[in-house]
Parts: C-alpha cells; sequence; structure tokens
C-alpha cells in the first residue's frame, strides 16, 4: 500500500505549477483525475521540443506520469454533472487557474459542498484569489523578477538574471498539495472541507526568507556577490581549480579549520582576518585569492577525492553530467516505463524513497479514463453516447 492508495483528487490544471504539485501525489499512489479540455487538453501537451503522438511529449509526460486523464466540458450544463457525481466520490480538488475563475467555473467549496460537505479545493493562482490582481494570468519567471530573485543570482556586474529552472513553479505546486492534503486531513477529522489558495506570488515572497527578516528588522539589502557566495559565511562559494570549479560550503568554525588542514594551510586558522565569521566575511576578497591559489593547484576531481565527506563540497556540473552522474544512477534517479509510442522512456524519479517501488505509468492519453470513469459513475452505453454528442465530455 502507498501512502495516498485511496485518495481521489480531482485536478483542475494546467502547464507546469498545479501538474508538478500533483505529479507528487500521484507518485504517492494518490488516484489523480486530470480534468481536460475536449480539444487539445492541458496545453502543456503542445509544448515541444519532443513530440510522442498526437497531443502528448515529453514535456507533458514529465509533469503528468501516474494520472489518469478524462475529458470534460466544466461549462456544459451536463459536464457539470459528471463533474459533480466525481466531487461526491472525491476527497480534494487541485487546480491551477487565473484566481477568477474558480468562481466562474464553480469548483470553490461553496459551490461543491452540495454534492461533498467534505471536498477540499485546493486553488493554485498567479497573484491569488481576492485583490487587484486576481484576474491576471502570471508565470513563474514574472515572479522572480517581482520577488528580486533576479537581484541575487549571478555576477556583481552582470545583468539580472533568472534562475536556471522554473523553480516557483515547482515550489508553489509543491506547496498547494501540500495544503490540500492538510485540508484533506481535516476534512476527515472536522467531516468539513474548506477552500485553500496558494499562490505563485505569495510562494516566490516567502521564498526569500531570511534575505527578508534581515531588510524588515534591521535594513540589510542582501544583494549579488561574486562566486556565487553565500550573504554572510565565509567561505562558501565557488572556487576555480586548475581545471575547473568546485563549490565549497564550510558553514561551520570547525568545517573552515578542517579546511585549513586539508590545504595545508594551518596558518590561516591563526591570522586575525580569517579568524571567525565576521572577519572572514570582511576580507573575504583576500580569502578568495587565497583559495583560488591553493585549489589552481590540483584538479577538481583531485580536491573532490580528498574533501568530500569531511568538508562540504561538490562538482559544478552541466545538466548531462548531472544525469550521468554515477551517485545519481545509484540512488535510482531515473525511472524508466514503457511508452506505448516511446518503449523505455526515461524519466528522473520521484524523490520519494518508501523502500518499495513507486508506481511507473506513463501520463495519459487525452480523454483516455474518461469512458471508465463514466462507467464507474454509473453511466450506460447509451448515457456515454449522449455525452459525447452533446460535447459534454
Amino acid at each position: 500500500m502507498l501512502p495516498l492508495a485511496g485518495v481521489r483528487i480531482l485536478a483542475v490544471e494546467v502547464y507546469g505549477a498545479g501538474p508538478f504539485g500533483t505529479s507528487h501525489l500521484a507518485d504517492l499512489g494518490a488516484e489523480v483525475i486530470k480534468i481536460e479540455q475536449r480539444e487539445g487538453g492541458d496545453v502543456s501537451r503542445s509544448v515541444g521540443p519532443y513530440f510522442l503522438g498526437e497531443d502528448d511529449g515529453h514535456f507533458f509526460q514529465s509533469l503528468n506520469r501516474n494520472k489518469k486523464s478524462l475529458t470534460l466540458d466544466l461549462k456544459h450544463a451536463r459536464g457539470r454533472e459528471v463533474l459533480l457525481k466525481l466531487v461526491a466520490s472525491a476527497d480534494g480538488l487541485m487546480g491551477n487557474l487565473r484566481g477568477d475563475q474558480p468562481e466562474k467555473l464553480g469548483i470553490t467549496y461553496q459551490d461543491l459542498a452540495g454534492a461533498n460537505v467534505k471536498i477540499v479545493c485546493a486553488h493554485l493562482s498567479a497573484y491569488g484569489r481576492d485583490g487587484a490582481r486576481k484576474s491576471w494570468p502570471g508565470y513563474d519567471y514574472l515572479m522572480q523578477g517581482e520577488a528580486g530573485y533576479l537581484s541575487l543570482t549571478g555576477e556583481p556586474d552582470g545583468p539580472p538574471a533568472r534562475m536556471g529552472l522554473s523553480i516557483v513553479d515547482y515550489s508553489t505546486g509543491t506547496t498547494c498539495a501540500l495544503a490540500l492534503l492538510a485540508g484533506i486531513l481535516e476534512a476527515r477529522n472536522s467531516g468539513r472541507g474548506r477552500d485553500l489558495d496558494v499562490s505563485l506570488y505569495d510562494v516566490a515572497m516567502h521564498q526569500l526568507n531570511y534575505p527578508a527578516a534581515w531588510y524588515l528588522n534591521e535594513g540589510l539589502e542582501t544583494g549579488r556577490l561574486p562566486r556565487s557566495a553565500h550573504p554572510f559565511i565565509a567561505p562558501s562559494q565557488l572556487c576555480r581549480t586548475r581545471d575547473g570549479w568546485i563549490f565549497l560550503m564550510a558553514q561551520t568554525q570547525r568545517f573552515w579549520e578542517l579546511l585549513c588542514d586539508a590545504l595545508g594551510r594551518t596558518d590561516l586558522k591563526a591570522q586575525a582576518e580569517f579568524r571567525d565569521y565576521a572577519a572572514r566575511r570582511e576580507h573575504r576578497d583576500a580569502l578568495s585569492q587565497i583559495l583560488d591559489a591553493e585549489f589552481g593547484k590540483r584538479s577538481t576531481a583531485a580536491w573532490l577525492e580528498q574533501l568530500r565527506g569531511t568538508v562540504p563540497c561538490g562538482p559544478v556540473h552541466d545538466v548531462a553530467q548531472a544525469l550521468e552522474n554515477p551517485y545519481f544512477l545509484e540512488r535510482g534517479g531515473v525511472q524508466v516505463f514503457d511508452h506505448p509510442d516511446k518503449p523505455g522512456f526515461k524519466l528522473v524519479a520521484s524523490p520519494f524513497r518508501l523502500g518499495e517501488p513507486l508506481p511507473a505509468r506513463p501520463a495519459p492519453k487525452l480523454g483516455e479514463h474518461t469512458e471508465a470513469l463514466l462507467r464507474e459513475l454509473g453511466y450506460g452505453e447509451a448515457d456515454i453516447a449522449s455525452l459525447r454528442k452533446a460535447k459534454a465530455v
């Protein structure tokens, strides 16, 4: 039994953030029913550059494995009838639409409680379901810009730079999935569901975390530092080796002392400029020059062999090197399953480790489970044919 076996989630989701969040739930055993438009389905089905037959591709697969697909027109009266029957059998509904859409589509708790008083409705939007921006569309990169991330990323003399991944989408999807599970737990105890709201903007701002605490309380504005350095701790930064780079994180006084020993520079421990956190931060530039001179004597591989497991450090990989890393493969980091159009299709495996295999089913074809779900809800052949003719499903 997987942890979420028996939990049914209706997913009114598109593109990235919502599907990323519900993919965690599907990996953990929840039945995630992806409700899609009849024509084209989730817009992410059309995102390239690589495709697997019609309305399917690598991008879509990466966000939707282990789910079911039901095509349904939520604005059609008969489509609404199907939705309410599904709601009666579900634990939660999670959607990621513009903030004004849940009310318009009738997928808030107030709209659905008549079908199931315990239903939990988690709404992921760009800017929230209230306020001046509730009807605004929005995406990850916009949040990174407005939340100050681009002022923290890159070299000080370079242009503003975003993170290389859609980190706000991923974090918001995960946060919304957590909120949904919390709501379901509450509903099982109280017998009553609720609405829950999570926005890309709020999550992006929340992740400012300790730099925000520094600014809000002391007026300290954190900026970019050379070598992607930590804003407070030194040395915690990129160091140049004979053939490349190594990322070093001597986050404690003990790790600093172990680093000095490993470099054969025990004299640095006694120097006033490097004696403690404050001194090393003040003399960061001078310390960087010393570290470059020492690390430049050997290759990255040689330094990793010497320091790993003692002083926190790591290689600086590109994407190909990261995915071919022997340790990543040893950890079972690649999940392989047979897709109808590409046997042996590979994705990065779920980060959950349960001591037993997680499900490994490809993302569904558009509407793949529509008929089976309708039958489960009590619709017969004639009813299903009528729904299709009416273009409700």
